[in-house]
């Protein structure tokens, strides 16, 4: 170990895991090691099911009904990946797809004040048709769909007389006189903010999301999701067999004692095992540096096992195999919405019959998993329930001096479009330049030339 490298990262997740197979095709030496015995650090995917019955310290193994062990891959930060998004865009141009298979999830759904779950409408097609909203919205929401989905940021003319750099997303929600439910099922479940201060922000951003929900969902017609076969588990092994192909080294079960620093206060090397590896820079999650993060909050989860899929999500030619379902915040007299993820053995991820339910959200009381209730009650019976308590930590700076540079821990939503905002940043602080998908084959072409 006692070598010099251009990057160490330390910890599996997924951030981790990604990093180090683009600086490794980039061609950057990099040494990867994790104090765990096992891939994935935060976002692993646990089996076999005894194993998860032992992480939350349960008295009983699970039950013989269950089947077997090894047939259950249990996420513990369950997330779907946008068809269209950053973290597919990254798996197609690094050419980690050879590794993993995906399955797209049956529905996309959102919940209303009174209990009721409702398909969130894909188009102006099913704008018209939806449930969700009075016949005279209906129009009025239609038209606003076809506005967005003819916008143009490059094309004034397609502005309808709003500004995106200017006008807040509460005038464009005006100008179309869309009612609050209608703005609040668009910006939560269309453009997946996770509270409202987007409304009084320059709409360009949340047109842009609601134009990448409706990209994602035409690539496959179901829901705008994707999934990984056995669990997200996959995701991060995927990223680290990258790595290790052009010459990243790779370390399991290596506790960290320690960083070196050079005069200036620039990382210079990392012990571990009485051993010191030379480096340029870390990467690295919070837990390995408590003394450069920030607690920011705190994420509630719900990991449920079931054995009958999500109610109210079995229609419309619909199974319930799989679904995302949100809770905007205002239907529930809360700060910040509800998120539900449900998988099933449609993605090998459980035995047959039975489906993984996933609840959380950021806590706003003393009493976090009563604030998953309205989460909970839309999933009927629950076999088995494991809830946790996370800290949120977030790095104190850039890193720029210190040259030591650390992901943000997972949020509460179920999905990857602000994990792959924090990689995104991460490499742009790393290397001081922006991040360029067509630059990681040309990368990978090059590395395989040498």
């Amino acid at each position: 170990m006692d070598e010099e490298y251009d990057v160490i990262v330390l910890g599996t997740g997924l951030k981790e895991c990604i990093l180090s197979g683009l600086l490794s095709v980039n061609g950057k030496k990099v040494l990867h090691m994790d104090r765990n015995k096992y891939y994935g650090g935060e976002s692993a995917s646990i089996t076999p099911l005894e194993d998860l019955y032992k992480k939350f310290s349960f008295a009983s193994p699970p039950e013989e009904k269950m089947g077997r062990g090894r047939d259950w891959n249990v996420d513990l930060i369950p997330k779907f990946l946008m068809a269209n998004g950053q973290l597919v865009k990254l798996l197609i141009s690094s050419g980690v797809t050879r590794y993993l298979e995906f399955k797209s999830v049956e529905g996309s759904y959102v919940f209303k004040k009174g209990g009721n779950v409702y398909k969130v409408p894909s188009d102006d097609k099913e704008a018209v048709k939806s449930s969700l909203m009075g016949i005279f919205e209906k129009r009025r929401y239609r038209n606003f769909l076809l506005y967005v989905n003819d916008f143009n940021e490059e094309d004034p003319t397609t502005w309808k007389g709003l500004d995106p750099n200017k006008s807040t997303m509460r005038e464009v929600y005006a100008h179309f006189k869309l009612d609050s439910n209608t703005a609040d099922f668009t910006g939560h479940a269309f453009g997946l903010h996770r509270d409202d201060e987007y409304l009084n922000e320059p709409c360009l951003d949340t047109l842009q999301r609601i134009k990448l929900y409706s990209e994602s969902l035409a690539r496959y017609g179901k829901s705008p999701y994707l999934y990984p076969m056995y669990g997200l588990g996959e995701l991060p092994q995927g990223f680290a067999r990258l790595s290790a192909i052009y010459g990243g080294t790779y370390m399991l079960d290596k506790p960290i004692e320690g960083f070196v620093y050079d005069d200036n206060g620039a990382v210079c090397g990392v012990t571990s095992g009485g051993e010191t590896a030379k480096c340029k820079m870390v990467v690295c999650d919070p837990t390995y540096v408590p003394d450069k993060v920030k607690k920011t909050g705190q994420v509630v989860r719900a990991i449920c096992i079931m054995n009958h899929p999500v109610p109210k999500t079995c229609k419309d030619n619909a199974s319930g195999a799989s679904c995302q379902i949100i809770i905007p915040q205002n239907q529930v007299g809360r700060k910040s919405d509800i998120y539900i993820a449900a998988v099933s053995n449609a993605h090998l991820v459980c035995t047959k019959g039975y489906t993984v339910a996933f609840v959380s959200t950021t806590v706003e009381t003393s009493n976090p998993e009563a604030e998953l209730q309205a989460g909970l009650d839309l999933l009927g019976p629950i076999e088995q329930k494991f809830v946790s308590v996370t800290d949120i930590f977030e790095p104190i700076d850039d890193g720029s001096k210190s040259k030591v540079y650390i992901s943000s821990s997972y949020d509460a939503t179920t999905h990857f479009e602000t994990t792959c905002s924090d990689i995104l940043q991460l490499w742009k602080a790393m290397t001081g330049s922006s991040f360029d998908f067509t630059r990681v084959q040309k990368d990978l072409d090059m590395a395989d030339s040498n």
